[in-house]
């Protein structure tokens, strides 16, 4: 047991599962998607459904999609961000299979054009499950990077994928994988101990047999909508000083 078992993680409440828990599914959203969002539908199932509005969880949503952190105190005002940000969302509700009562299903859509369809949980104590990608399982938490490969189900790929990992001295921490049916579509799911570098995820790319590489990087990806429009907010802020201090002079 440590320090976070105990006193639950540093947020803007009400509620670790359905606050905090949904900004994270939206930050890792952002992050799998590697740009801008442009559009987000946002579908909602079980419990965050019934429950999910009295506790913000649609704000928390589209905050995380924004760049926010679960402790950022303009969350509840996060769709008026959103307009500000170009991001158009629409909410709604879905019936999921087997899903876990908080979870909700993500269809985005980025501003280059990319569209990712997430199904993310919130498991409890602002702690996150990325369930699906695209229709296919994947099962990650979004603590490590995470390769998400999408694959024919045909030998020689997980070899093919691991080698480039091995060669680049990058150390596997879990890995999953999973099919829809025999000689179908297959899903890799690696968490690794580093990052993935450019050129590697480029090689992937292009590999026969290799359909969809999706990463999901821990490190700094640069500005989101949020920083962006935090630097803003702050220079106005400054710059209304300003005026008022230059108007009690001429006065």
């Amino acid at each position: 047991m440590n320090l976070f078992d105990i006193i639950g993680p540093v947020m803007v409440g009400p509620s670790s599962s359905h606050t905090a828990g949904a900004v994270k599914i939206g930050f890792v959203s952002r992050r799998l998607m590697g740009c801008d969002i442009r559009r987000a539908e946002i579908l909602f199932y079980g419990s965050f459904r019934t429950t999910g509005r009295g506790h913000g969880t649609n704000l928390a949503v589209v905050a995380g999609l924004l760049g926010m952190h679960p402790d950022d105190d303009r969350i509840p005002h996060s769709l008026e961000y959103a307009k500000r940000a170009g991001m158009e969302v629409e909410f709604g509700n879905v019936e999921l299979k087997d899903a876990h009562p908080n979870s909700v299903l993500l269809r985005l859509t980025g501003v280059d054009g990319k569209k990712l369809s997430i199904v993310g949980e919130s498991v409890g104590g602002s702690l996150i499950n990325i369930a699906e990608i695209d229709g296919l399982s994947a099962n990650f938490t979004g603590d490590n990077p995470t390769l998400i490969a999408h694959n024919d189900d045909e030998p020689g790929h997980v070899a093919a994928v691991t080698s480039m990992l091995a060669a680049e001295h990058i150390n596997i921490a879990t890995m999953q994988l999973y099919r829809k049916s025999r000689g179908g579509t297959a899903v890799m799911v690696i968490e690794t101990d580093q990052e993935i570098t450019k050129e590697g995820l480029a090689w992937l790319r292009h590999m026969p047999g290799i359909n969809k590489i999706t990463y999901y990087s821990v490190a700094d990806l640069g500005d989101t909508p949020a920083d962006r429009m935090r630097r803003e907010d702050e220079a106005a802020r400054e710059q209304n000083g300003e005026v008022r201090e230059a108007e009690k002079r001429r006065s």
